[in-house]
């Protein structure tokens, strides 16, 4: 009961105070909604590229990956730091003097209509059809995992999982995004990003001090001494993440979604001015080097606590470790955050 309603305060708490910054915007506009006015400042657009990036995909699959293939798939996050500088020295300078809304238009400026228009609709197909569903899926886990709400209303797993997709997911979140623009978005997820973020490794701190009695070092060579070859971060041909990829693939993939992915450049482009633009890219390149503690490490420390014993069912590491270390009222709390990254 306790956690529902720590729940429903953060949450309504983010929506009153999204309320109150927008409350004098002007956002009938292409660019106040689509852009935030051209407003944003760095910290803001960070904070939501932190947010969009750390959705519930990452904290429940790449902790539950990590579960099984260890810091192995560190890459992800450090070539992605590479990627945010090249995108604020060289992309988004450009971006900004075309004034651009979207990154279709780039190619309507660059190739011709038709171009933009089929880009833009694979893009959107894309989105559809692959990413959302992930975010929706585990988002939905999550809460499923923390509030049993198929057990509160009486159904299978199964549909509780599909109402709380429909729900939360579907439901508010199209209403919040619709309603409020990329403001309403950026503003929210500027509140959850940095909460996200304190959150986020709190947790494995958490257990690392519980782990080593007090000692947060302790506990974290009791992790390693319990199984190294989590902590191998050179992959092999047949790993889930060769080292040969960083090199190829890998680079291209995170040049890609830090200079290009329009969820997440969209952010840069509402900025008040280039400054801040770069700002907002270079904040969050600094922050991925602390993503691993949020998204990887306790996935190795599941490992610990739980064994192999959930191999078959890996989704379920990162919610039954925030039930088992986070405070009563705190699970609630994050799990409001958590939610706010479905959004």
């Amino acid at each position: 009961m306790y956690t529902a309603l720590t729940f429903i305060g953060f949450t309504l708490f983010v929506a009153f105070y999204s309320w109150y910054k927008l409350r004098k915007e002007k956002l009938n506009s292409k660019d106040g909604y689509f852009l935030g006015g051209r407003s944003l400042t760095g910290v803001v657009i960070a904070g939501s590229m932190l947010l969009t990036n750390i959705s519930t995909e990452h904290l429940i699959g790449m902790n539950g990956s990590s579960y099984k293939n260890g810091f192995i798939i560190i890459a992800w996050e450090v070539t992605s730091a590479l990627a945010l500088v090249v995108a604020a020295i060289y992309f988004v300078p450009k971006y900004l003097k075309m004034g651009l809304t979207t990154i279709p238009e780039y190619l309507e400026k660059r190739f011709d209509s038709t171009t933009r228009t089929l880009v833009a609709l694979f893009l959107m197909i894309s989105f559809i059809v692959t990413l959302l569903p992930i975010v929706l899926y585990t988002g939905a886990i999550n809460l499923e995992s923390i509030f049993n709400v198929s057990e509160v209303l009486e159904v299978s797993k199964k549909e509780g999982l599909w109402i709380t997709v429909v729900a939360v997911g579907g439901i508010l979140g199209s209403i919040y995004a619709i309603f409020g623009g990329l403001k309403a978005v950026a503003v929210s997820d500027t509140i959850n990003g940095y909460g996200l973020l304190i959150g986020g490794l709190a947790i494995p701190l958490i257990a690392l001090v519980s782990i080593g009695d007090g000692n947060p070092l302790d506990g974290l060579t009791k992790v390693y001494n319990h199984s190294p070859e989590k902590f191998n971060v050179i992959g092999a041909k047949d790993s889930v993440l060769p080292f040969e990829v960083l090199f190829t693939g890998l680079i291209i993939n995170q040049l890609y979604f830090w200079s290009m992915n329009q969820t997440i450049i969209q952010r840069a482009l509402g900025a008040k001015n280039l400054v801040e633009a770069q700002k907002g890219l270079l904040y969050t390149g600094v922050l991925k080097i602390l993503v691993p503690i949020i998204i990887i490490l306790p996935g190795v420390i599941g490992f610990y606590y739980f064994g192999d014993s959930m191999y078959e069912n890996q989704d379920m590491i990162y919610p039954e470790l925030i039930k088992k270390v986070l405070p009563v009222g705190l699970v609630g709390i994050f799990a409001a955050i958590v939610m706010g990254g479905l959004f």
